[in-house]
């Protein structure tokens, strides 16, 4: 049933719509959709990707101190089994 409701959400997106897609490994990728398929294999467009990593722990407080790294990529082939989530991007403006 799962499937079913991805496979739906998925259809409902147009190409060149913009896609947020979160990875696993702490990646988002934020950009336009060029192509995709039933196994949620994708080619995105102008993209944006963020990694946040755990760079260290505070030994007082036992905060952990994240830092997210940003890039833009022109065209990234993306590979279904690694995708947790796909949503439209918000609309700003």
């Amino acid at each position: 049933m799962a499937d079913h409701q991805t496979a739906s959400t998925v259809e409902e997106l147009s190409l060149d719509e913009g896609l947020y897609v979160k990875m696993r490994n702490a990646r988002e990728l934020r950009g336009r959709l060029c192509a995709y398929e039933q196994h949620l294999n994708m080619i995105l467009g102008d993209i944006e990707e963020a990694v946040t990593t755990m760079i260290e722990t505070d030994e007082e407080t036992y905060e952990e101190i994240y830092k997210s790294t940003k890039w833009n990529i022109p065209m990234l082939f993306i590979w279904g089994d690694g995708v947790v989530l796909v949503a439209p991007s918000l609309r700003v403006g």
